[in-house]
C-alpha cells in the first residue's frame, strides 16, 4: 500500500470516496459488482461501517484497485443503547470521533484533495459527506434507506442535507425516486441492479448435497429470508406436498427461525441457510422452479431485485408475486401473480414454462458490466458540465 498522496494524474482518472452501508467482505452486492468495474486508473476509497460480530478492517485493505476501510460511525450500536444515540449531544461527539478517523486515513491514502467525488449509500454519513469538499457528490439510492423499521427518526434529516447537496442522483426504482424528493437541479438516472451473467448461466458441475437426496420436482428460493412472505412459502408447501421446498440465504433478524418455526416444520420445507456465493449457481440452476415470494410491504415496493436477473440468468423458470415494477419489465420471461392464491395455484404452470432462452437473454441485458459502465459515464458527464 502506498502512502504517497496521489493525484488524478492520468487522462480520465478519477478520486472516488464511496460511504457504504454494507462491508465489502461481509456480502457480494450492488456497491462491489459496480465498483470492481470501474476504469483502473480510477483510485476508490471504500468507508464501511463498524459491524458488530464481523471482521472490521481497521486498517486498510486493498481490494483490487479498491482501497477498504472501516471508520467507526452511528450505523449500528449495541443492543439498549438505541436511545443514547437518539440524543443530538451524544451524536455529535461520536460522529466528531468518525470524521476525525475518516479525515486521517483520507490524508494518509491520498484521498483528502478538493478533486475528489463523493459517493454515498450510506445515509449515516449524510451529515458528514454533504460538508465535504470536492467536485462532484451523488447518492446511489438502491434502497429505501429510511424504510426499514431499525431507521432513527433523526436519519431522515441526515438523508435529505446530502440530497440537498448532491449533483448526481442514481435511483434503482421509479417508486424510490419518488420517494426521495431531490432538488429540481439534481440529475437523476435510474440504474437498476443486476447479475455477474456468466456466473449464474455457466452450468455446474457439482450438485449440493442436500439437493441430491431431495425428491423433484424443486421449488428454491435464494436470498435474504428476511423479506420472504413466509406465509405464502407455508401455503405453497402444503399444497403441493410432492415438492422439495428449498430456502436458501441468511436471515439477520435472529429471531427469525423461531417465528417461523411451523413452516420449517412442514416435511418438504428444508433450510440450507447461507452459502458461498461462489456456490450460489449450482442451488438455483438444479430448481425446477425459482419462486420470489416476497413481502409486499412498501419497503419492498420501491426495490429492484437482484435475484430476478440470478434467476433467469441460469434458464430455469421463475414464479413470482407482484410486488415491484421490475416485475411489470420482466413478465414475457416470468410468470407473475397477482395474489397469493393465484402465486398458489401457477405453480405448475410456471414450472412448465420453455422460455429459457429468452429468459438469459432478458438477463444478459442486465448485466454488471453495462451497468458499471453507465454509471462511469453519468460521473464522468457530471464532471463535465462542472468544469469552469
Amino acid at each position: 500500500m502506498s502512502l504517497r498522496r496521489a493525484h488524478n494524474s492520468a487522462e480520465g482518472a478519477v478520486t472516488l470516496v464511496w460511504f457504504s452501508e454494507i462491508q465489502w467482505d461481509f456480502l457480494s452486492t450492488r456497491k462491489q459488482r459496480l465498483l470492481q468495474r470501474f476504469p483502473v486508473e480510477w483510485r476508490i476509497l471504500f468507508v464501511e461501517s463498524v459491524a458488530l460480530g464481523r471482521r472490521q478492517h481497521w486498517l486498510p485493505v486493498k481490494r483490487g484497485n479498491v482501497t477498504v476501510v472501516t471508520v467507526p460511525y452511528l450505523k449500528q450500536v449495541p443492543s439498549g443503547m438505541a436511545p443514547l444515540f437518539d440524543s443530538a449531544p451524544v451524536r455529535g461527539l461520536v460522529a466528531f470521533a468518525g470524521r476525525l478517523i475518516l479525515e486521517f486515513w483520507m490524508r494518509v491514502l491520498g484521498f483528502s484533495s478538493r478533486d475528489r467525488v463523493v459517493g454515498l449509500s450510506n445515509i449515516f454519513w449524510g451529515r458528514a459527506a454533504s460538508a465535504m469538499p470536492c467536485r462532484l457528490r451523488f447518492y446511489d439510492a438502491n434502497d429505501d434507506h429510511l424504510g426499514f423499521t431499525s431507521a432513527p427518526g433523526w436519519l431522515r434529516g441526515s438523508l435529505r442535507r446530502y440530497l440537498d447537496a448532491s449533483d448526481l442522483l442514481f435511483h434503482v426504482s421509479p417508486e424510490l425516486l419518488d420517494k426521495l424528493r431531490p432538488a429540481g437541479g439534481v440529475r437523476c438516472v435510474e440504474l437498476g441492479n443486476g447479475v455477474e451473467f456468466d456466473h449464474f448461466a455457466r452450468p455446474g458441475n457439482e450438485v449440493p448435497e442436500l439437493i441430491s437426496k431431495l425428491s423433484k420436482p424443486i421449488l428454491g428460493y435464494a436470498g435474504a429470508l428476511d423479506w420472504l412472505d413466509a406465509g405464502l412459502v407455508e401455503a405453497v408447501a402444503k399444497a403441493w406436498p410432492q415438492c422439495s421446498i428449498v430456502l436458501v440465504g441468511p436471515a439477520y433478524a435472529r429471531d427469525w427461525r423461531e417465528r417461523h418455526a411451523p413452516l420449517l416444520a412442514l416435511p418438504n420445507v428444508h433450510l440450507a441457510g447461507k452459502v458461498p456465493y461462489d456456490e450460489l449457481p449450482a442451488w438455483v440452476q438444479r430448481f425446477d422452479l425459482a419462486l420470489m415470494p416476497l413481502e409486499r410491504s412498501d419497503l419492498k415496493r420501491a426495490s429492484h431485485p437482484n435475484k430476478l436477473y440470478e434467476y433467469t440468468a441460469t434458464g430455469v423458470p421463475v414464479l413470482a408475486i407482484d410486488y415491484c415494477s421490475a416485475l411489470d419489465r420482466a413478465r414475457q420471461v416470468v410468470t407473475v401473480a397477482a395474489t397469493p392464491e393465484e402465486f398458489v395455484r401457477l405453480v405448475p404452470q410456471a414450472m412448465a414454462d420453455s422460455r429459457r432462452e429468452a429468459r438469459q437473454a432478458f438477463a444478459r441485458e442486465h448485466g454488471w458490466d453495462a451497468l458499471s459502465a453507465a454509471m462511469v459515464r453519468e460521473i464522468r458527464a457530471s464532471l463535465d458540465r462542472g468544469r469552469p
